[in-house]
């Protein structure tokens, strides 16, 4: 479990950062032992991921390769999910986006922040056919503050 120290605590959580996107892990999400689903995982970091990349194309985008996936922790109901994305590496048609996903769980203790998953997935830009589309030039540091 590389990245989440033994004794997690809410000074993980990045602050410098706005979270793409936050939900509350309900009971319909989780298997017949009480965790939520890995693919809920997914799919919440796949819609994260798609944010930074429609707003850098300014256009549709579609998800053609998870490049890496690491679950590091279960994610239970009741934990409140952060996923924080921002833009690796942009090419002619393509968008690499980096997914980290955290999660603050209330204790009897108090509040733990705890790194669950990371990605990294690739999205293309498309027309409204759905063929590739190159690219905006954008300014170099337009990742910068996603």
């Amino acid at each position: 479990m590389p990245d989440t120290p033994d004794n997690d605590n809410c000074d993980l959580f990045p602050r410098n950062r706005q979270p793409t996107l936050r939900v509350v892990a309900m009971p319909a999400d989780t298997n017949p032992a009480g965790h939520i689903f890995g693919g809920w995982i997914m799919s919440r970091m796949d819609n994260a991921g798609a944010v930074v990349a429609v707003e850098y194309a300014n256009s549709r985008v579609v998800t053609v390769a998870v490049t890496s996936i690491e679950f590091h922790r279960p994610v239970f109901v009741g934990d409140l999910v952060s996923c924080f994305a921002k833009i690796e590496k942009v090419g002619k048609t393509s968008i690499t986006v980096k997914i980290e996903v955290y999660a603050q769980r209330i204790q009897a203790e108090g509040t733990r922040c705890i790194k669950v998953t990371e990605a990294v997935i690739v999205y293309v830009a498309v027309n409204e056919d759905g063929t590739a589309r190159q690219l905006p030039k954008r300014d170099p540091n337009f990742s910068s503050y996603l």
